[in-house]
């Protein structure tokens, strides 16, 4: 089997799983419970999994490394987005129901912009090598592309670990809502489910579309750094873009598992802070030190799961005390 019908492969079973998705499991909106978030969670996962499982038996041990490693990176920095997600929905007032749609077509947008970051960003750091110098008595080829990605990445992590306040964030304040804004006028309706609405023979944009917009917004604000990230994991595009869009994909179902519960995982910031710093550091020092795709892994893996554990204590520590302060008092 070559790239190509890897490709195809892929390609297929995007388009059936979406088509699915769509076209049958969810042809009427409707509020998407923590069951089917939950199946369709473990489906996308599962077929990552069988994905780079053809990988490892065509291409070897490491190039599936370098795939699963780069979805869990993406994955990871993922997660960040339900937050932002949450903010979103409750700033717009979209409904439960019509939520899966919106969802649903942000992140197809999101596969395509990311097909154009990946594969232009690729492109761009070939032509960005400088010559061979000594550096420390060792011949190396610098990559100014690489170099700026690695300090986007370390200053992006640096300012995950600030506990900033966005409850009150102007998510209309943004050039994409005002664009849209202008060409159309916006109704406040959102009955209809529809991202236009025709009324008194005008057409208008409804919060659906608004909010759609500024999810895809917020998606290309986040590929800032997780098309960075995983250029220090691997240069095949095609590694590169399946774990990317698997990733993606899934996001939408662990949107709807996580939600109601994302709030609690308060150490997951920092957790994905650190991530970013990791990938940074290695992205700086690639040309003097190789840290292997199976070492980021296990970092990867290891940052999340203990992020996670951290939040979990720390929710039992402060549920303690207010307890025993309400103790007290009575």
């Amino acid at each position: 089997m070559n790239e190509t019908y890897l490709l195809l492969i892929f390609a297929v079973a995007v388009v059936v799983m979406l088509l699915l998705d769509l076209g049958v499991f969810n042809k009427k909106q409707h509020a998407v419970s923590t069951k089917e978030a939950a199946i369709w969670t473990i489906i996308w996962i599962t077929c990552s999994c069988i994905f780079g499982a053809l990988i490892y038996f065509e291409f070897g041990g490491e190039k599936a490394t370098e795939f699963f490693a780069a979805y869990l990176t993406e994955k990871s920095l993922s997660l960040d987005n339900i937050f932002v997600f949450v903010l979103i929905f409750s700033f717009y007032n979209i409904g439960e129901t019509h939520k899966h749609k919106i969802l649903f077509w942000g992140i197809i947008g999101a596969v395509v912009f990311r097909a154009i970051f990946i594969f232009s960003g690729l492109w761009l750091i070939e032509l960005t090598y400088l010559p061979e110098i000594m550096l420390f008595g060792m011949p190396v080829k610098l990559n100014v592309l690489l170099i700026v990605f690695a300090f986007v990445l370390l200053i992006a992590g640096v300012k995950s670990f600030k506990d900033e306040k966005e409850d009150n964030q102007d998510f209309n304040d943004n050039f994409a809502i005002r664009l849209a804004k202008k060409i159309f006028p916006l109704t406040e309706s959102e009955e209809s489910g529809n991202f236009f609405v025709v009324e008194n023979a005008v057409r208008y944009i409804t919060p659906m579309f608004l909010c759609m917009i500024t999810i895809e917004v917020s998606d290309i604000i986040f590929a800032v750094d997780s098309i960075p990230a995983i250029f220090a994991i691997s240069k095949d595009p095609i590694i590169l873009y399946t774990s990317n869009i698997f990733a993606i994909l899934g996001l939408r179902s662990m949107y709807f598992l996580l939600s109601s519960v994302i709030q609690y995982f308060t150490r997951l910031k920092q957790g994905i802070a650190l991530i970013l710093i990791f990938i940074g550091c290695k992205m700086l020092i690639a040309d003097f030190y190789h840290i292997s795709s199976l070492v980021s892994l296990i970092f990867i893996f290891g940052v999340v799961f203990l992020s996670i554990i951290a939040s979990v204590i720390e929710k039992k520590i402060k549920g303690g005390s207010e307890e025993g302060e309400s103790i007290k008092q009575g």
